[in-house]
């Protein structure tokens, strides 16, 4: 699916679609889910309409034991060597070889 088409409205309905989805999978009722998270029945509802707010999607995806699907939602971004160096700067390198020395003796 491309999202690249779709309208914010469009991907939010989506996404709360799939919520509903996987709560009625896991065989869980709206009401179940507002006791379980502390959310309201219409925050419930708000994210299965595609209007709710992040958090009560995480405290969702956490009672139904899916925040493992954040992962796939927004992936960590891996860090190439080249911007890992760029990060790191320049980094200061110890000077080797003698050092002259004076003799007391």
């Amino acid at each position: 699916m491309d999202f690249y088409f779709m309208n914010d409205a469009e991907i939010g309905k989506k996404i709360g679609r799939r919520i509903n989805a996987l709560r009625l999978r896991k065989n869980w009722s709206q009401k179940e889910i507002s006791e379980f998270t502390g959310l309201s029945i219409n925050a419930i509802k708000s994210v299965e309409g595609g209007k709710g707010k992040l958090i009560s999607i995480i405290k969702i995806l956490r009672a139904l034991k899916s925040l493992d699907s954040i992962n796939n939602f927004i992936p960590e971004p891996e860090v190439s060597p080249v911007q890992l160096a760029k990060l790191k700067g320049k980094i200061r390198i110890r000077a080797t070889g003698t050092k002259k020395r004076k003799d007391n003796s």
